[in-house]
């Protein structure tokens, strides 16, 4: 059977990014670039690979950065263009018209209520949800992984890592039903920072999902839930039994580019698989450990 393809990507970018001040008093958080690309790049292209044609940004106050981003730059490639400098490198920043939305969160009431800022522009269609801080690399992409399984399947999808179980209370957790076809498990449960004696399992929400769009009318009355947001981990939890519900473990590396120390662990690995600086890099962190 096939299913309705996923034709719209959600990514809300509203956050403050305060875990990086003073770097992103100015600058959006998910402008932060890994190596010479910006999250936000990456997680479009991840978006693109998996054949999602429209990119929805839920934003907030001095976010702008973002939208000039992934618009054309007419004095830079005027500039270099005269200069004869390849464009080629700016190809993937531009996003054609009604290929990008962007809409605010005018308040930090949780990620369950950014996505539902989106409503109107995801209308009555299945959709992807990206948090650009998670950062998923792998090739193909893990939304890519998800889509694939997702002609299968159909219903909710979220994308899902292992970890030791005592960091468990810092993420969203799955309660596993029957493993189906790997790497597929069926979600018959979600909890949202469990404690580690609590939790269900040790298999945490890794920041993709594919969404029906029911979830936006659940969302419409959804209470406050832990840290007094509106949790769209809380959200999905009632649509179990509805609706399919599976999790696809990730086949790829994920950073956690939501903390400085992983956002520098993510530079480090990717500076490293670099063809042009890799040999470079690797030797310069070497003779920083001696």
């Amino acid at each position: 059977m096939t299913f309705k393809p996923i034709r719209k990507a959600v990514f809300p970018v509203a956050g403050l990014g305060t875990r990086f001040l003073p770097a992103t008093k100015a600058i959006p958080k998910e402008m932060l670039p890994v190596v010479d690309r910006p999250l936000i790049q990456y997680a479009v292209d991840e978006a693109r690979e998996a054949g999602i044609e429209q990119m929805i940004f839920v934003t907030g106050r001095g976010k702008s950065a973002i939208e000039d981003h992934f618009d054309i730059a007419f004095e830079l490639e005027r500039t270099m263009s005269d200069r004869g400098k390849d464009l080629s490198v700016l190809e993937p920043t531009r996003l054609g018209p009604g290929q990008c939305a962007y809409v605010r969160q005018q308040e930090p009431l949780g990620l369950g209520h950014a996505i539902w800022c989106a409503r109107d522009i995801v209308g009555d269609e299945p959709f992807a949800i990206f948090l650009p801080d998670e950062f998923m690399h792998g090739s193909p992409g893990c939304m890519a992984q998800m889509a694939e399984q997702y002609q299968e399947t159909g219903g909710n999808m979220i994308s899902v890592l292992e970890i030791p179980r005592e960091q468990v209370s810092s993420y969203g957790v799955i309660k596993p039903g029957k493993r189906a076809k790997a790497p597929l498990t069926e979600v018959i449960g979600l909890v949202e920072k469990p404690a580690v004696e609590e939790a269900p399992s040790n298999l945490i929400l890794s920041g993709r999902y594919i969404l029906q769009p029911e979830v936006m009318r659940v969302l419409e009355s959804q209470e406050k839930g832990a840290g007094g947001e509106i949790q769209l981990t809380d959200a999905m939890a009632h649509m179990i039994g509805d609706q399919p519900f599976h999790a696809v473990t990730f086949s790829g590396s994920r950073y956690d580019c939501g903390s400085v120390a992983g956002y520098v662990e993510a530079n480090l690995a990717l500076g490293l698989e670099r063809a042009d600086i890799g040999a470079d890099v690797r030797e310069r962190a070497t003779a920083l450990l001696v």
